[in-house]
């Protein structure tokens, strides 16, 4: 194993005591206990009600066309690509959603990426991080080359973010290789240097036999990409698919606290990963692990709710108050950062068709009135109140 600086840290175990909301002091916070055998009756909410919306419409043109793919949200700009493998990153801008220029680095040489798993956007120090299979490549905002760095100890990293200045944090999906093994590594979350990919600081989340978001039959594997980092606010929540529990990581006092446990019985084997985090409601998502390989589907998942003011759990029916007929949003598809929590595309031949129809409300209805059924997505941007 390649040595490198590591510092682990120590986790805290106090009974009811973890971390309540992002930003919540820990005298007053206490992780929970959900049971994901049990069902929950259904609430309804209405998005604006406990978040923010901003809609960014990605300016089209015969350069800028794009399947609006987000790959990173800065102040700024926002990063996108498209779902085929062609090397395409678009920088638009944040407020406008005018398109500013394309970047297409892809290929077989030192200065370039083979494919784009993730990227994450600095731009404090007007940087982009292509994470490509074992290797991230740095750029400027520009798409010149800066350098790049292998990772360390072979990682194969899944989740790349901005973390501070000098770092980033990242996710190991080498585990998954191991299902139904026992741990090779002491640490899979990890902050990375920017400058050569060392290892700043790892992570630890104790647990010892892997259990992969996967189903195996034979040589098939069926696989559900399952989020094992999660920005919350000034804070961070770490998924390991192998653990019962969720755990938050402050990083200014380098702590890591129990704030969900989950309980199971029986088979198949539940796993559960997050959503959005307020100070009244935590989002989050089981999915059973199991799959029907002669029908070419499975992974059954079900949306689930805290309520913190009543102590109870939901399965949440969240919707849209910008359309005029109940429009329901998925707040734990995607994971956003900084101030987004999460986002929604919303394809333009729907907005076009739901405008015809007059099923809009401002400002969605504005956007709408100019687009076209070829046009770029909308992008919807879901922000903590502030």
């Amino acid at each position: 194993m390649r040595k490198t600086n590591i510092w682990f840290l120590n986790l805290l175990f106090f009974t009811g005591i973890g971390l309540g909301s992002c930003n919540q002091a820990d005298k007053d916070s206490k992780y929970i206990t959900v049971n994901v055998n049990e069902n929950y009756p259904e609430k309804e909410l209405v998005l604006q009600d406990f978040m923010d919306v901003e809609y960014i419409p990605l300016e089209t043109t015969d350069e800028f066309i794009t399947q609006g793919a987000v790959l990173s949200i800065g102040d700024k700009y926002i990063l996108i690509k498209n779902y085929v493998n062609d090397g395409n990153i678009y920088v638009f801008d944040r407020k406008t959603g005018k398109g500013i220029r394309k970047i297409n680095r892809k290929g077989q040489g030192g200065e370039e990426y083979a494919f784009i798993v993730s990227a994450a956007l600095d731009e404090d120090n007007e940087e982009i991080f292509v994470n490509s299979t074992k290797k991230i490549l740095v750029y400027d905002l520009s798409g010149n080359f800066k350098r790049s760095f292998n990772t360390a100890d072979d990682a194969d990293y899944m989740d790349v973010f901005n973390y501070d200045k000098n770092n980033l944090i990242c996710y190991d999906m080498t585990v998954y290789y191991r299902d139904g093994e026992e741990k090779e590594k002491e640490f899979y979350h990890s902050i990375i240097s920017k400058q050569d990919g060392s290892v700043t600081r790892g992570i630890s989340i104790p647990f010892k036999t892997v259990k992969a978001p996967f189903v195996r039959q034979g040589d098939v594997i069926a696989a559900i990409p399952v989020r094992a980092l999660i920005p919350c606010q000034d804070n961070w929540l770490l998924v390991e698919t192998s653990s019962d529990t969720i755990y938050s990581y402050r990083p200014d006092k380098n702590l890591l606290s129990p704030f969900i446990v989950r309980q199971s019985s029986g088979e198949p084997d539940v796993l559960i990963t997050m959503g959005p985090v307020t100070d009244r409601y935590y989002f989050f998502k089981k999915i059973e692990k199991k799959f029907d390989f002669s029908k070419g589907n499975g992974f059954p998942t079900t949306d689930l709710m805290y309520d913190k003011e009543e102590d109870s759990f939901f399965e949440p029916v969240i919707f849209n108050a910008d359309y005029i007929n109940k429009q329901e949003v998925n707040v734990t598809e995607n994971v956003g950062n900084g101030d987004v929590a999460t986002y929604q595309n919303l394809a333009a031949d729907r907005l076009v068709e739901a405008y015809a129809d007059n099923k809009l409300k401002s400002p969605l209805k504005e956007i709408a009135e100019k687009l076209n059924e070829e046009s770029n997505p909308v992008v919807m941007l879901i922000k903590y109140k502030k």
